[in-house]
C-alpha cells in the first residue's frame, strides 16, 4: 500500500510540475536555444550540400524564414516582456523537423507504388484504433536520444476506404521522442517511448495523436517489393508480427508504445525501421476543393 502511495504521489509530482514548466515564462535563454538549433541546421546544410545540393537550397530557404522568426520573437520579448509559450514551442518544434530534413536521411517510402505517379487524398476519416505502416527517415537510438528530439516517417503504401485514397502512400508523419532512458549498470535495458503528434498530406498538415504498436526490420520491403506491385504491405507485416521474420529482434513493445531493450542493450531503430503505429483519436483529412 506504501508503495503504491508514493507511486500516485510521484505521478501528481510529475503531472504538476509539467504544468508548471508548460506555464513558464519563455525567457531569453529560451530564444538563445533556438538560435543554437538553427545554427546547428546552417552546419548540417552544409554538409548536405556535397551530396543533395538541392535539398541543402531547400534547407537553407526554410531557414532563413524560421531565423527571421526567432528574431522577431526576441524583439517582442524585449519590448513586451513576454512571449506566449505556444509561440515558441511551434517554433521550436520546426526547428526541430528542419534538422531532420537536413541530415539527409532519406530512403524510399513506397516501393509497390506504380509508376503512374503519387496518389491524392479523396479526404475523409481515419477511425481510432486504426493502424498505418510508417518507414522512419530518422536513426533513434536509446543512447544518445533526448526527450522532445523530433524525427519524421513516412507511411508506406495507401490508406485506402471503399475504393478512395484518405492517405496516400509517402506522407510525412512527425513525431517526438516523449521519454527516453539509456541502458545503464543498474538497468541495463534501455527504453524509449516515440509520440506521434502531425501528419501531413497533400502538403496540409492534421494534428494526429498515435502510438507504436510494432517495430519491424526495414529489409521486409525486399519482401514486399518481391511480391509485385499493388500488395497490401500492411497484410504482408501483419503476418510476420509475433517472432517471424521481420522482426525486429532485440526490441520489445509494451503498453504505451513503450519500446524496451530486450538483451540487456539500448533500443536502437535504424533508418528504415517499419512502425506500425495506432491512433488514439480520430483523423480528418480535408477533402480536396471541386
Amino acid at each position: 500500500m506504501r508503495t503504491l502511495r508514493t507511486l500516485v504521489l510521484t505521478c501528481l509530482s510529475l503531472s504538476l510540475a509539467l504544468q508548471v514548466w508548460a506555464q513558464a515564462p519563455v525567457t531569453t535563454a529560451d530564444i538563445t536555444r533556438l538560435e543554437t538549433t538553427a545554427s546547428d541546421i546552417d552546419r548540417l546544410a552544409t554538409n548536405l550540400a556535397t551530396s543533395d545540393a538541392r535539398l541543402a537550397e531547400e534547407v537553407r530557404s526554410s531557414l532563413r524564414d524560421l531565423n527571421d522568426e526567432i528574431t522577431y520573437l526576441r524583439v517582442k520579448l524585449r519590448r513586451e516582456g513576454s512571449i506566449p509559450r505556444d509561440d515558441y514551442n511551434s517554433l521550436r518544434d520546426r526547428l526541430e523537423t528542419l534538422r531532420v530534413r537536413a541530415q539527409g536521411q532519406r530512403v524510399e517510402a513506397t516501393p509497390t507504388r506504380d509508376s503512374e505517379g503519387d496518389a491524392r487524398s479523396a479526404g475523409g476519416t481515419v477511425r481510432v484504433g486504426t493502424e498505418f505502416d510508417v518507414r522512419l527517415q530518422t536513426s533513434l537510438s536509446s543512447k544518445t536520444a533526448k526527450a522532445e528530439d523530433r524525427f519524421e516517417a513516412t507511411t508506406i503504401v495507401d490508406y485506402v476506404v471503399e475504393g478512395r485514397t484518405i492517405v496516400p502512400a509517402g506522407s510525412t508523419v512527425r513525431g517526438f521522442v516523449s521519454s527516453v532512458s539509456p541502458a545503464s549498470k543498474i538497468d541495463r535495458k534501455g527504453n524509449m517511448t516515440l509520440s506521434f503528434d502531425e501528419i501531413r498530406v497533400d502538403n496540409t498538415s492534421y494534428r494526429l495523436r498515435a502510438s507504436v504498436v510494432q517495430a519491424l526490420d526495414g529489409k521486409i520491403q525486399d519482401d514486399a517489393t518481391r511480391i509485385g506491385a499493388g500488395a497490401v504491405v500492411g497484410a504482408i507485416l501483419g503476418g510476420l508480427i509475433g517472432g517471424g521474420k521481420g522482426a525486429l529482434i532485440g526490441v520489445l513493445v509494451g503498453g504505451g508504445g513503450t519500446m524496451v531493450a530486450t538483451e540487456g542493450t539500448d533500443v536502437t531503430l535504424p533508418v528504415g525501421t517499419i512502425l506500425r503505429i495506432r491512433l488514439d483519436q480520430p483523423l480528418e483529412i480535408a477533402a480536396p476543393p471541386r
